[in-house]
C-alpha cells in the first residue's frame, strides 16, 4: 500500500476513535447548568423534564469499546501499513490455515463427486447403454449404422435429440437455431460442410475458426469499403462507390471466402453472399469482424460421449438441414 493511502487510512480511523470519545465525553458532562436530578424547566402535555444522566453501564460499555478498539489496533494491523505490535498476518497463519481446510474438504468433496458422478455414469450405460447401441448399430452390433439410416428411424431421431439437448444445447439452444457467435444448425448453411460425415467429424474433433483482425491492414476508411463490398454481395443495398474500392481490397479475402466470396469448407470460411451472419449480420457487427476479426471454438466430444452417441446426434443435426431444404 503507498504511504498515502496508509495516512489516509490511519488518520480516518484514529479520527473516527477521538471523535466518538469525544461525543461521548460531551454527552456525559453537565452544559445546562441545572443540577443532577433538578427539572430543567421543561414541561410538554403534562410531563416534567428532569436533568438526568446517561445510565452508568451505557456510558461505560461505550468506553469500553473505544479503549478495545485502541489496543486492538496497537496489537494488530489496522492502520494502514502498520503491521501491529504482535507482527500477526492473516496470509500466513488464519489463511493458510483455512486454505488447506478448505483444499482438504474441496479434494475431499471432489473425489465424492467424481465417485458419485462416475457411479451415475455407470448407473445409465447400464439403463441405456442397449438402447443406444441398438440404434446406433446394424444387427451384428458391429457396425454402426450409416447416419442417413439412423435418421430415417423416428425413434433414433428421439434419442439423438435428447442427447443434443442434455450436451449442446447450451450454445446452439434446445431448437438448434443457435445464437450470436453460435452457428443456427436448421438452416443448411453450414461452415465445414453439411454432409452427414462430415457433421459427425465436427462433432468429434471440434474446430477452430479464427477469422484474422483487419483493422490495422486495411484503415478505418478500408474496412467500411471491404464491408459495403461484403454486404452487397449478399444482395444488400450499399454505396457503390465504396463497394467498388472495397472490391479491389477484397483480394486480402479471398484467400479464404474465394474471389467470389462464396466461403471454403476447408477452412471454416462462411459464404458471403447467402446473407447468413454468424456474429450479426449489421453493418457495425460487420464492420467488428473485419476491424477486430473473431475466433471460435467448437469442442470435441468424441471422449465425452463415444462415438455412438455422436452418431445418433449427427442423425439428429443432419435430419434437421435435410427438413431445411423441403
Amino acid at each position: 500500500m503507498s504511504t498515502f493511502w496508509s495516512l489516509w487510512i490511519s488518520i480516518i480511523t484514529i479520527g473516527s476513535l477521538v471523535g466518538v470519545g469525544c461525543l461521548l465525553f460531551w454527552c456525559s458532562r453537565d452544559k445546562m447548568g441545572v443540577e443532577e436530578g433538578e427539572d430543567m424547566g421543561h414541561e410538554y402535555d403534562g410531563i416534567r423534564e428532569n436533568n438526568n444522566p446517561l445510565p452508568k453501564w451505557w456510558s461505560y460499555m461505550f468506553w469500553g469499546t473505544i479503549v478495545f478498539a485502541v489496543l486492538y489496533l496497537f496489537l494488530y494491523p489496522g492502520l494502514g501499513n502498520y503491521k501491529g505490535f504482535l507482527g500477526w498476518t492473516s496470509s500466513d497463519q488464519t489463511v493458510r490455515s483455512i486454505e488447506e481446510s478448505k483444499a482438504s474438504l474441496a479434494n475431499a468433496q471432489q473425489n465424492k463427486q467424481l465417485n458419485q458422478y462416475a457411479r451415475e455414469l455407470d448407473e445409465a450405460e447400464a439403463k441405456y447403454g442397449e438402447t443406444f447401441k441398438t440404434l446406433a448399430y446394424d444387427a451384428s452390433g458391429n457396425t454402426l449404422l450409416p447416419i442417413t439410416d439412423i435418421a430415417a428411424n423416428s425413434e433414433a431421431i428421439k434419442v439423438g435429440q435428447r442427447l443434443f439437448i442434455q450436451n449442446c444445447s447450451q450454445c446452439h439452444g434446445s431448437d438448434a437455431r443457435g445464437q450470436a457467435g453460435y452457428p443456427n444448425l436448421t438452416d443448411n448453411a453450414w461452415l465445414y460442410g453439411g454432409e452427414a460425415e462430415t457433421i459427425k467429424t465436427t462433432i468429434m474433433e471440434g474446430r477452430q475458426g479464427v477469422m484474422p483482425a483487419w483493422g490495422d491492414a486495411l484503415g478505418k476508411d478500408g474496412v467500411k469499403e471491404v464491408t459495403s463490398y461484403v454486404l452487397g454481395l449478399s444482395g444488400r443495398k450499399v454505396n457503390a462507390k465504396e463497394a467498388a474500392a472495397g472490391k479491389s481490397r477484397f483480394v486480402v479475402c479471398a484467400a479464404c471466402h474465394g474471389t467470389d466470396g462464396k466461403g471454403n469448407p476447408a477452412f471454416g470460411a462462411p459464404d458471403l453472399t447467402d446473407n447468413t451472419w454468424l456474429y450479426g449480420g449489421s453493418r457495425r457487427a460487420v464492420e467488428a469482424t473485419i476491424m477486430h476479426g473473431r475466433h471460435g471454438v467448437m469442442p470435441a466430444w468424441k471422449d465425452v460421449l463415444g462415438e455412438e452417441k455422436i452418431q445418433l446426434i449427427s442423425a439428429y443435426v443432419w435430419n434437421l438441414s435435410e427438413k431445411a431444404d423441403k
